[in-house]
């Protein structure tokens, strides 16, 4: 899916901020940073292991995705939503990054899924009416499927170690 994700603040579901997606690719809003998992460490330049745990925070807010048990407004399906302060969260802020290869690679299509409820971050075409008209919702859904597949689009390289630049791969921040 080439969609950009958005944070508005919800009043439905829990109250926290959910995270939408469109499809335009020139909005600022949509930049989210790949940190460590709750607690971990992510060295800047280091490449992204097919495997591991991450968190994802949103540039513009500081608050990071999130997923809990509660019904996402428009599918039903668990939410999906933006949690925390200035990047600090807590363990619901974890999602597993799986893909093919050892690395998570640039241009490779890859899925997120929650590491403690095992949904799949995903986007199914339920679109809100206002104030966010034609926004999509994000939400977890249980199984994977051509939904919850997900791309950069753009992003800033940061180069590795020299410790990996012998491995070919393609490391994205």
């Amino acid at each position: 899916l080439f969609l950009h994700l958005f944070i508005f603040l919800s009043l439905a579901g829990s109250g926290q901020q959910s995270v939408t997606g469109v499809a335009a690719a020139d909005d600022g809003n949509s930049y989210w940073r790949v940190r460590g998992r709750t607690a971990a460490v992510c060295e800047r330049g280091r490449p992204v292991r097919c495997g591991q745990a991450i968190r994802l925070t949103h540039l513009g807010t500081g608050r990071n995705l999130h997923s809990h048990r509660f019904a996402s407004p428009l599918s039903g399906n668990q939410e999906v939503s933006a949690f925390g302060e200035d990047g600090e969260g807590d363990y619901l802020d974890d999602w597993t990054v799986l893909c093919s290869g050892t690395y998570w690679a640039r241009d490779s299509e890859v899925r997120f899924q929650h590491a403690s409820t095992d949904v799949f971050l995903a986007v199914t075409g339920e679109q809100y009416g206002r104030p966010i008209h034609g926004q999509k919702e994000v939400h977890g859904a249980a199984a994977s499927s051509q939904h919850n597949y997900w791309k950069v689009m753009e992003g800033v390289f940061m180069q590795p170690g020299e410790v990996f630049k012998a491995e070919r791969y393609h490391a994205e921040l």
